[in-house]
């Protein structure tokens, strides 16, 4: 991977620290508890490569290529499992955002057209399904996926979830200097904090690495009411400490993965939950950065 230059920021001085105890008082319309927002990831696996995820290992021990049976794994989650994700949001009014691959447009344009014409809210997941450490040229990466969504949907996307949540020193400057109003990478905190660039700062929108079906069920290996039994144990207790302060809850799914019929039940399960409650309102990522900016400015911050 190679950076045109150094970043002027250590890791660390990305995102100041600031308990959350001691922050403004942000205020959810309505006295809102909970902001909930679901993010669909779409992604295009090349049967060239090897695989970003597996289900099942090399016989073995040997990777042999092409990988057809962990490539057709992920691309049931494309032909039915997507369309499953559909259904169970649209049925209950929710929209999500839509995490995809600036090549996933034209690999899947059935599934990013039903995305659109929902109203999701498009944001940028990568060009390919590659680390950003593996590319040669993030800025060129991130604006062929910038370009391919806007000329998609008629206007540039707002967010950016990086592959695999990878980024290296510089990502941020590539990502502010592209126009990109939020990340999804940095799974520090639940409420959106601001991160320094050297292009002006980016907001962090609150994601998760556990409330996410490739940790709980292609990482961990969880039975399949994993994530609806995590995602209400996350709910009740973000619903309880937002009495004090709003959070922002993440659920982050794949089709592959929760679309399957083993899952999907479970996924009604956890939104028809959190559906029974008031206290929340359902956003997409774009809604949550407006609300946060709109926050500063009447904070005065």
């Amino acid at each position: 991977m190679s950076e045109s230059k150094p970043s002027p920021y250590a890791i660390t001085d990305r995102a100041p620290y600031a308990p959350i105890t001691a922050r403004p008082a942000f205020k959810l319309p309505g006295d809102a508890r909970v902001a909930v927002w679901t993010i669909v990831n779409v992604e295009a696996w090349s049967p060239a490569r090897a695989m970003p995820r597996a289900v099942i290992p090399p016989p073995m021990g040997r990777m042999l290529m092409p990988d057809i049976s962990n490539w057709a794994w992920h691309e049931y989650g494309m032909r039915v499992g997507f369309w499953r994700f559909l259904e169970v949001l649209s049925s209950r009014n929710l929209k999500a955002s839509f995490a995809v691959n600036g090549s996933a447009i034209a690999a899947y344009p059935d599934a990013c057209t039903a995305a659109r014409e929902a109203g999701w809210d498009f944001m940028g997941h990568g060009f390919e399904q590659r680390s950003m450490h593996d590319l040669d040229d993030q800025a060129e990466a991130i604006r062929k996926t910038v370009e391919a969504i806007t000329a998609f949907t008629g206007r540039p996307p707002r967010g950016w979830e990086s592959p695999g949540l990878t980024e290296t020193e510089t990502t941020l400057d590539h990502l502010a200097a592209a126009g990109i109003g939020y990340v999804c990478d940095w799974c520090l905190d639940d409420q959106p904090v601001r991160l320094k660039s050297d292009a002006g700062s980016i907001v962090s929108v609150p994601y998760s690495v556990e409330v996410n079906d490739v940790v709980v069920h292609a990482v961990q290996g969880h039975s399949s009411d994993e994530l609806m039994k995590r995602g209400i144990a996350q709910f009740d207790r973000l619903l309880q400490d937002g009495a004090s302060t709003p959070r922002v809850m993440a659920i982050a799914i794949h089709p592959y993965l929760t679309g399957v019929p083993h899952r999907i039940g479970y996924l009604e399960q956890l939104y028809d939950h959190i559906l029974g409650h008031e206290g929340v309102v359902h956003w997409t990522g774009a809604e949550i950065l407006d609300w946060f900016i709109a926050e500063e400015k009447r904070l005065g911050l």
